[in-house]
């Protein structure tokens, strides 16, 4: 029997090498969970985001693949994704 997502992350999580490395990526982990979240609660499909953004699906799917691998989209890219979804992107130090 294969073992969940969630199953193998908890068992890695016991690894200390894994959890600071897994801890350095917690901003961009969040922001993949909001962007995801937001998709989701507007009813889109990556194709009808990349649509009403005036880009390629491919593109929308690179924006969250890169998140999940830690490579950043622009802050532009951001904006557009946000307003289409029907959100605000804030960005904040804390």
């Amino acid at each position: 029997m294969s073992k969940t997502h969630e199953e193998m992350v908890s068992e890695w999580m016991k690894d200390p090498a894994f959890r600071e490395e897994y801890d350095k990526l917690e901003a961009e982990f969040q922001l993949l969970d909001d962007i995801l979240a937001a998709r989701n609660a507007a009813g889109l499909t990556q194709a009808q985001v990349a649509e009403r953004m005036g880009t390629t699906q491919s593109s929308v799917a690179r924006l969250e693949k890169g998140l999940a691998s830690g490579s950043l989209p622009s802050m532009s890219m951001l904006k557009r994704y946000a307003q289409v979804v029907g959100k605000k992107l804030h960005v904040r130090l804390v």
